[in-house]
């Protein structure tokens, strides 16, 4: 299998190992990886999963796909996995997973303690019946006035996404990132293009930015709101269907310029 064969050669050489070095991770014998790479001989499916999970792409690209021509985003699909075996939860007396709520006193803390059970344990907790089951829910408590008219103080639930390139343009968002903490905002999904998502604000006062996918820690996709506050009915802060689709082309244009630069 040609095709193998010269993924195997060149997601090896990607990595920097030697055929030694590269064995010795998967676990066979120099001799084996070097019949794999001429195509004497066809890795079976365990060497083949090892091989992906160390370059960090899954066996479907390695069988299918010309890795040579991929981009690393296209290629290094665990980057952007945040799987639920890394989520820390808790569950209620019946065993079934708690919502847990971070206030805004708490959301400084959440961007390191998000992983550690013990800090999510203090949170507090609670349920909503009326959410499917098969989902994983948290709630942030959202501050400031862009993405009116969801006022400061509203309760954001939000469903537990697995991979970030699954986020869906112009859906609303709970991010949790490195650099900007936890942000509520539209998000727009160019990954494939640029490894970038933007985010734009429904309060058009506020500038859309760009983030780059990586910084991304956590991804809830937006599921309902509590609030004891009501937005006023001559509220006019609402992005509307024309605004959005005016924000979008705009977006649209700077992923063009981007490419343009990039190929300059």
């Amino acid at each position: 299998m040609p095709l193998i064969s010269d993924n195997i050669k060149y997601l090896r050489k990607k990595l920097g190992f030697t055929q030694e070095q590269f064995a010795e991770q998967i676990g066979i014998k120099r001799s084996l990886l070097g019949a794999y790479e001429e195509g004497r001989a066809d890795p079976r499916i365990n060497n083949l999963i090892k091989m992906a999970e160390l370059c960090g792409t899954s066996v479907d690209i390695i069988i299918s796909k010309d890795v040579s021509k991929l981009s690393d985003s296209e290629l290094n699909t665990d980057k952007y996995k945040r799987g639920k075996e890394i989520l820390a939860i808790t569950v209620d007396a019946n065993d079934k997973e708690n919502i847990e709520l971070v206030p805004q006193k708490a959301a400084a803390g959440y961007t390191t303690g998000f992983a550690d059970p013990e800090y999510i344990k203090e949170l507090p907790k609670f349920s909503l019946p009326m959410l499917p089951t098969h989902g994983t829910y948290r709630a942030f408590e959202i501050t400031g006035d862009s993405m009116l008219p969801i006022l400061p103080g509203t309760i954001i639930i939000g469903e537990y996404v697995e991979d970030v390139r699954d986020i869906k343009n112009g859906k609303t968002y709970i991010l949790v990132t490195k650099s900007d903490g936890i942000v509520y905002k539209r998000v727009f999904n160019y990954i494939n293009d640029n490894g970038k998502l933007f985010l734009v604000s429904d309060n058009r006062q506020y500038t859309p930015y760009q983030l780059d996918a990586e910084e991304i820690l956590e991804v809830w996709s937006s599921k309902a709101y509590i609030s004891v506050q009501f937005p006023e009915a001559d509220d006019k802060s609402d992005v509307s269907t024309e605004q959005l689709a005016s924000i979008v082309l705009e977006l649209q244009q700077e992923i063009v310029k981007l490419k343009e630069d990039k190929k300059g």
